[in-house]
């Protein structure tokens, strides 16, 4: 017999706001989303950055602060606000033992001055000895550890007393589907009772656009519609974004209040091949079966031809029996990779308590859905290069 778990914490930072009551209403307000748009920081991309809220209510050492990078204190933040609502923060270190730990995040941070630092140093020099002494100089061994990403989760621990068990999954979109899948698994099989799950990504980072645009990915003409887009169609996008989620049993123990019930979290991955994508969906789909009329958030990436096929999938929920109601939130946030799938678990459970989404963010088919109250929405990403994931958020 599996367990039922429940939502009772969530935290969000986006490139619409600090929290997620603003996030929510910037996702309402075309002039907000058009606003969080840069198109200046590395030309001629466009990325969704995101700024930090005041640390010291969550991150009160400066210590601590100066330790982390944007992604790290996006990560603690959103980590933080999840475990407030829930009734964790600040809690009982017998209390804290019992959460476990479990992000998605991509590669540690770099400290770009020190970069500088030292590149201005050599100035083509090939001197190892003179690289050795700015390393040990100019890098200080607790900054160098805490970029890591494999302590991504311990700072997240350090700063905010969680004691239990930790992992950390790295492979992009696949990474967040996965952290939010092991978790889930392992409170529907009695191994664990409650996760702070999450993830983190920084867009506004010098390397991140380059590594992607090596690749050939990156959007060059805004204007290009969204389901329609070549190859390079992404636009990144900054955010941090953590779940409290646990058995329905602990939450009660505890007196939390549930904000919505996580009924399934599916991943799959393909080569990609046609059609192969499209059959890992429908099957996952299928597996979960939704109610007609639900509604789909879904992290769809823009880059082609998988936001083509992922397009056609979805219409096809639009415009046959399943009724459903879709948007995408890239247009709005860009597209956070690791943290694409929990942004928008964040949203669905903002979503399935309110019944009822955010305006259609274009103009395509897809979001022509008329509008009716809803008690299930469907989470759906497909990785820019691999995996297939999706998700059931429903309403207590």
């Amino acid at each position: 017999m599996t367990r039922e778990v429940w939502i009772t914490g969530q935290g969000l930072l986006s490139p619409l706001g600090q929290d997620l009551e603003t996030t929510w209403a910037g996702l309402h307000d075309p002039a907000a989303i058009a606003a969080a748009a840069d198109t200046g920081f590395m030309p001629p991309f466009t990325i969704f950055p995101a700024s930090l809220p005041p640390l010291d209510k969550f991150v009160p050492k400066r210590g601590d602060q100066r330790a982390m990078g944007p992604l790290m204190l996006s990560g603690c933040v959103a980590a933080a606000m999840a475990m407030e609502q829930a009734g964790l923060l600040g809690a009982a270190p017998e209390v804290l033992k019992q959460v476990n730990l479990m992000v998605g995040v991509g590669g540690g941070e770099r400290d770009e001055k020190v970069d500088e630092t030292i590149l201005a140093a050599l100035n083509g020099i090939d001197d190892g000895n003179m690289l050795a002494e700015q390393l040990q100089t100019e890098l200080r061994p607790t900054l160098f550890l805490a970029q890591l990403p494999n302590l991504f989760a311990g700072n997240i621990s350090i700063v905010l007393g969680v004691s239990g068990s930790s992992r950390t999954f790295m492979g992009e979109e696949a990474a967040g589907v996965d952290a939010v899948r092991v978790a889930f698994e392992r409170i529907q099989g009695s191994q664990a009772d409650l996760f702070l799950v999450g993830s983190a990504f920084n867009a506004s980072r010098q390397d991140i656009p380059l590594l992607y645009q090596a690749g050939g990915y990156l959007l060059e003409d805004p204007a290009r519609p969204f389901w329609q887009r070549p190859k390079a169609g992404m636009c990144l996008g900054s955010a941090g974004a953590f779940l409290v989620i646990e058995s329905r049993e602990s939450a009660e123990a505890r007196g939390a209040k549930p904000l919505a019930r996580l009924s399934a979290v599916l991943n799959d991955r393909c080569r990609r091949d046609a059609g192969q994508a499209s059959a890992n969906a429908a099957r996952e789909w299928a597996q979960v079966a939704p109610k007609p009329g639900c509604a789909v958030l879904s992290a769809a990436t823009g880059v082609g031809p998988v936001t083509a096929e992922e397009h056609e999938f979805l219409l096809a929920r639009v415009t046959g029996p399943e009724q459903a109601q879709v948007r995408p939130t890239a247009p709005a946030l860009g597209h956070s990779v690791e943290c694409a799938f929990l942004t928008n678990l964040v949203l669905a459970t903002k979503a399935v308590q309110e019944g009822k989404l955010f305006p259609a963010l274009t103009a395509d088919p897809v979001e022509a859905a008329p509008a009716r109250d809803f008690d299930q929405v469907v989470v759906t990403t497909w990785g820019h290069r691999r995996g297939e994931g999706l998700a059931l958020v429903e309403r207590i």
